[in-house]
């Protein structure tokens, strides 16, 4: 049978429905559609796709039992390796990673390995009532600081050993950045409860509202009775350019600005923590925290939103697909151009004018690529003279983010690098006996499945140092 040469096409909502409302773009594959892509893998012996995935997905096994149409069987295949199926479906870079190795990808394009995987986790979710069975426990307790992808990774692990395995989150909700940072129409937040849920089956306890390092410190953990940590904290500090005007209303983090919408719903009119909506809208940086926050603007009700970069479109960061469905969207990218100040309003006549200090505006800068910088990218070069305002009534800086210090300065002994990430080796020890991290609170902001490799990196180390001690 003749290969077809073009991946199944994802079903989305129309962009100008979809601009307007918080539902999920992509639709996913129909259990045909499913069937047909999966039959498009050649079944490799070396297995490459395999070497790109950072959890070691079997991924030639559960695409070959979606052919035989064992559904159920792909969906436990992939659960052996990952504890967030249906997330990683939706949110993993798979085009960079166990896609970008697939074989069949030299000639052709390669198979759509997240679109299964996210196919094979719906049709469970949909079809299967039962509860995983709970592990008979080895006697080992072990605290986990932080909710977010490294830690459920981490946590699912250990609880599948037979861990007693408590994860403390700081915010009121389970699940780090997948809940706070990644918009609804991207990842519903009732998948990351179902996938929450199936870990709390497995006898994960969850506490929220508890800040490590405040209402807790890791001594104390230990005080308790836990004989390891692990800390996946994320990277929740924000950045900004040291620009004149970056203090005026109007200017947000893109950390700030997604957590207010997606966890504390500020978009409602009731809302006890609101945001601007409406008007026009710059969004600062390339990756797909900014296609992120310029969407969410959109479906806020801005009536113009930028993209600003310094680089061209060959040099975005953000993933082909969140580019494209911003575009068509709507969404204005203003390429090689770099904030220079952003300005704002201000009536001296009349100290007590409400629109005082609110953003009117962004002086930017046009820019060229000159020479390659250490990472080897083209670095971008101001254009003399080319300087222009940009009439915006609201400005997000998604510039990237760092550890918050609050674990480091509260720990006795715990190394970090200049960054702020904390310093650990390759099993994801820190400088802390007993004490391990992983994702963000180690590499900086990075992607959800690289967080997770970490998380189960850690909690292979952990089982080996508790079983052995």
């Amino acid at each position: 049978m003749a290969i077809n040469p073009k991946k199944q096409d994802m079903p989305t909502q129309a962009p100008e429905e979809r601009a307007h409302n918080f539902d999920e773009v992509a639709l996913g594959y129909t259990m045909e559609m499913a069937v047909g892509e999966a039959e498009r893998c050649l079944n490799c012996k070396n297995q490459p796709c395999v070497s790109g995935c950072p959890v070691n997905i079997d991924i030639p096994d559960f695409i070959t039992l979606i052919k035989n149409k064992d559904f159920e069987g792909a969906y436990q295949s992939i659960t052996r390796s990952s504890s967030l199926p249906a997330v990683c479906g939706r949110v993993c870079p798979q085009e960079t990673q166990c896609e970008s190795k697939c074989t069949l990808g030299i000639k052709f394009e390669p198979v759509g390995i997240g679109r299964l995987e996210r196919f094979v986790a719906d049709w469970h979710n949909e079809h299967v009532a039962e509860k995983p069975v709970k592990p008979a426990s080895n006697g080992h307790k072990v605290a986990i600081v932080g909710s977010g992808p490294s830690g459920l990774t981490c946590a699912g692990d250990l609880a599948k050993k037979g861990y007693d395995v408590t994860v403390y989150e700081a915010l009121h909700t389970a699940g780090g950045v997948l809940v706070y940072g990644i918009p609804e129409f991207r990842l519903p937040k009732s998948i990351v409860a179902k996938e929450v849920d199936t870990l709390k089956d497995l006898g994960v306890h969850v506490v929220p509202n508890v800040v490590i390092g405040k209402t807790l410190t890791i001594d104390e953990l230990f005080d308790m009775g836990f004989e390891a940590v692990f800390v996946g904290s994320g990277a929740g500090l924000p950045s900004f350019m040291g620009i004149p005007g970056e203090s005026l209303k109007g200017v947000y983090s893109a950390n700030e600005f997604l957590t207010r919408s997606n966890l504390m719903k500020a978009y409602r009119e009731d809302s006890t923590t609101p945001i601007m909506k409406g008007g026009k809208v710059a969004v600062v940086g390339g990756g797909n925290v900014a296609m992120d926050a310029a969407r969410t603007a959109l479906r806020l009700g801005a009536e113009k939103v930028y993209i600003v970069y310094r680089r061209s479109m060959d040099e975005l960061p953000a993933r082909r697909e969140e580019v494209e469905h911003a575009q068509e969207e709507g969404i204005d990218f203003q390429l090689l151009r770099n904030p220079v100040e952003i300005l704002g309003y201000q009536n001296e006549n009349d100290p007590r004018d409400p629109k005082n200090g609110f953003v009117t505006g962004m002086r930017v800068l046009k820019m060229e690529l000159g020479e390659p910088d250490e990472k080897g990218r083209r670095r971008p070069v101001p254009v003399e003279g080319s300087e222009y305002e940009l009439e915006v009534d609201a400005v997000i800086m998604s510039i990237g983010t760092s550890p918050n210090p609050l674990i480091k300065d509260t720990t006795k002994g715990l190394e970090v690098n200049a960054r702020g990430g904390i310093i650990v080796n390759e099993d994801g020890l820190t400088s802390r006996n007993a004490v391990y991290a992983g994702g963000d609170a180690v590499t900086g902001a990075a992607t959800v499945i690289s967080a997770m490799g970490a998380g189960k990196t850690a909690a292979k180390a952990i089982d080996e140092y508790l079983m052995n001690k």
